[in-house]
């Protein structure tokens, strides 16, 4: 019989499924644990590391993505391998993780958009918001997409901080835009844009937007585009004026603050107008063959017996020209092949991070969740870091109560025949320094930060590339 893993001969083996915060995160505190040797291995299905950070981060946000370099330490750590351009389900399967890990770490956050359920949702011109900005940011999945910005009308349903870029991005001048590292593609397309009007459709009020207030603040340095809000958008109805005097919500005030601000100042002639409006919600798209015009319903706010402040329809209704919408209203979850998932909240069932299987109902041993995956699309990068401390608490304390994996074959060694089999065109963390390298060389001889690969194949093909040309061992 094996001792007990996490000793140098019998190390702890851990795979991580996805390279977003949360998996880093996870693997962070794994590394801080001095008694134990442990193995991690990381498995990303693209080239690239570091999920929403790279593909989902407001390209003109490059303080946010600076957390990257801490990430960086955790991959370059003895004892941790990245394995990029590795799907679950194609290149392996559940079935493989068993026989090569102890332990296993979902981390691989919300992948597709909630629906709206409303007629026209699925007119040409309705976007998942999700698209647009894996568009603008260079996401392989997303690179090919098209969006008609010949449209001088658009709405973005949704006040959370996806919905302000969408808004931020489409309103942005090309110079303000070429400072940051948007695909070049994107730089492009949004430079011949006609979009004039950005409508920012919110269900509640102005103290229950879900935006952060220096997302607020961004709309009001925008060069080419004024901020609208009416003085009666910005007023809070007695529910909401009684429950922020009651309570303590400092984004809240300063949300209302900065709102009471713009409307005051009212628009300054710019090119292009954000139009913020609140206690509204779209009830149908309407168009015959692509969008030409969203209806919205009035909402009033009531509070429901737990005591939060939440909206319902009014008899009210307006039809706002529009022709071309975004539906920003939160992100899903997608099931893995052959792990528990709940489709209705989109995450994996678990307990603090330990993965349950309904059908039992108990915990699978050795299997955790971390990050959106776990807990719903919610936070921002900084909420991932105590929920992976949570999770990877609970794969510590089955470890030294003996109720993990039993794998067939825990060593690095046997994985890494196995996979490369599978696999041959795995890229290494080395690898996605090279390619890391050669963006922000590609950036620099344009005067732009970095200009990211958006294929696979161009990522595969400078790599080949690399190494073609690398000395050889014994040359």
């Amino acid at each position: 019989m094996t001792s007990q893993p996490g000793t140098p001969g019998n190390p702890l083996r851990v795979v991580i499924v996805g390279s977003g915060p949360s998996g880093f995160y996870a693997a962070d505190f794994l590394q801080k644990q001095t008694d134990l040797t442990i193995e991690i291995d990381m498995l990303e299905r693209l080239p690239t590391p570091y999920g929403l950070v790279r593909g989902g981060v407001a390209p003109d946000h490059p303080k946010i993505k600076s957390v990257t370099k801490v990430y960086d330490k955790i991959a370059t750590s003895p004892g941790f391998r990245f394995y990029g351009n590795v799907t679950l389900g194609e290149d392996l399967t559940h079935d493989d993780l068993l026989r090569y890990y102890h332990a296993i770490i979902y981390a691989v956050g919300a992948q597709t958009d909630r629906q709206m359920g409303i007629p026209g949702e699925d007119l040409p011109g309705s976007h998942p918001a999700t698209e647009f900005v894996g568009w603008y940011n260079a996401h392989p999945d997303f690179r090919d997409l098209t969006f008609d910005l010949n449209a001088e009308r658009v709405a973005v349903i949704g006040n959370g901080n996806v919905a302000m870029d969408v808004a931020r991005i489409l309103a942005s001048m090309r110079d303000e835009l070429a400072k940051t590292d948007i695909a070049d593609y994107a730089l492009e397309a949004l430079s011949r844009s006609r979009v004039r009007e950005v409508y920012l459709l919110g269900r509640r009020g102005p103290a229950q937007a879900a935006f952060t207030n220096p997302e607020l603040k961004e709309f009001g340095e925008l060069e080419g585009a004024d901020v609208v809000v009416t003085a009666e958008e910005a007023e809070l109805d007695p529910l909401s004026s009684a429950a922020m005097v009651a309570g303590d919500d400092r984004m809240a005030e300063r949300n209302v603050q900065t709102l009471l601000r713009f409307a005051a100042e009212g628009p300054a002639g710019k090119p292009r107008r954000i139009i913020m409006r609140f206690l509204v919600s779209p009830v149908e798209i309407i168009g015959t063959d692509r969008v030409e015009a969203i209806k919205i319903v009035k909402n009033e706010l009531y509070q429901a017996d737990d005591g939060s402040l939440r909206p319902r329809p009014t008899d009210q209704t307006e039809i706002l020209p529009v022709d071309l919408v975004f539906r920003s209203i939160g992100y899903m979850g997608v099931a893995l092949p052959g792990v528990p998932f709940d489709a209705r909240k989109g995450v994996i069932p678990n307990a603090q991070g330990r993965v349950i299987d309904p059908s039992v109902p108990a915990t699978v041993p050795g299997e955790y969740v971390v990050g959106w995956i776990k807990r719903g699309p919610s936070g921002i990068i900084g909420t991932n870091k105590p929920d992976s401390y949570e999770t990877a608490g609970m794969l510590l304390e089955d470890a030294r109560a003996g109720k993990l994996i039993e794998p067939a074959e825990p060593t690095r060694e046997a994985f890494e025949a196995f996979i490369r089999r599978q696999q041959p065109e795995i890229v290494s963390f080395e690898d996605w320094e090279l390619l890391n390298q050669a963006e922000l060389a590609n950036g620099a001889a344009v005067g732009r930060p970095r200009i990211k690969f958006s294929r696979v194949e161009d990522m595969l093909g400078v790599l080949a590339q690399h190494h073609e040309q690398a000395p050889q061992a014994g040359d």
